[in-house]
């Protein structure tokens, strides 16, 4: 599958679809149990509270919804939203099984369109979806749109390195330990994907510059991993401090 020929909604959904059922364990190798630990700082920096209304886009099999969804805790509720309805099954198997207790519903849908009114949530996350949506600013405005004045965003997704080493050791990374280990489970060509949408992907600082343009003030992005993750924050700005920068 070359660069041109992955990259369209369709095989996007798809490539999610045929992944589904290794996901979560092929997500623990990759990062040697570290993702669980990102995934915690990138909830911690969307500010949930108790009682809140958050939203978890791209939630793949739920790891950050259901960490949202114990923030928010009982009186609170989440939505877990995804273009895969086979990941959605397991995201929802995997909360039946484990965490019958927490306010949580999943839902089929595009991140370029999300099924939901203004202004409608707390807060929100988002993590390794905005990598591989066909438009990043309309995805940063439709969360804009649906987050309430004063939310946070907290989008955590993988970030090339500023150093050459770093992005040499990335690459390495890439090629010689995600594709081998993707081929084992019969899934090459469904993760040779990542370093060419990683090559596409803006780097840290022009993430900023983006959020910024839809709306977002403050923002910032957080490098982590060595650089090789990163997680990008964003503040909705209030009417009356959109109104005070006019």
């Amino acid at each position: 599958m070359n660069d041109n020929t992955w990259h369209s909604a369709t095989n996007i959904q798809n490539i999610f679809n045929r992944i589904a059922p290794v996901y979560d364990q092929f997500n623990y190798w990759l990062s040697l149990g570290q993702h669980r630990i990102w995934k915690q700082m990138t909830v911690d920096w969307s500010k949930p509270k108790q009682g809140d209304f958050g939203l978890d886009v791209c939630c793949g099999s739920g790891d950050l919804t259901q960490l949202l969804a114990r923030k928010v805790g009982k009186t609170g509720k989440v939505i877990g939203l995804d273009f895969s309805q086979e990941l959605l099954a397991i995201a929802a198997q995997r909360a039946n099984n484990n965490y019958l207790t927490l306010p949580v519903k999943w839902i089929q849908g595009d991140a370029l369109n999300l099924p939901f009114a203004d202004n409608t949530f707390d807060c929100a996350t988002m993590g390794y979806g905005l990598r591989n949506v066909m438009d990043i600013p309309r995805c940063l405005q439709e969360l804009y749109r649906v987050l309430k004045p004063n939310a946070k965003v907290a989008i955590l997704d993988f970030h090339r390195p500023s150093h050459l080493w770093q992005q040499a050791f990335q690459k390495w990374y890439l090629d010689k330990l995600v594709v081998p280990l993707a081929q084992y489970y019969g899934l090459k060509d469904e993760y040779a994907y990542i370093m060419p949408s990683l090559e596409r992907f803006p780097i840290g600082i022009e993430q900023v510059k983006l959020a910024q343009e839809v709306g977002f003030k403050p923002v910032i992005h957080y490098p982590i991993a060595g650089g090789m993750m990163g997680v990008l924050v964003g503040t909705k700005q209030s009417t009356v401090n959109r109104i005070k920068n006019v």
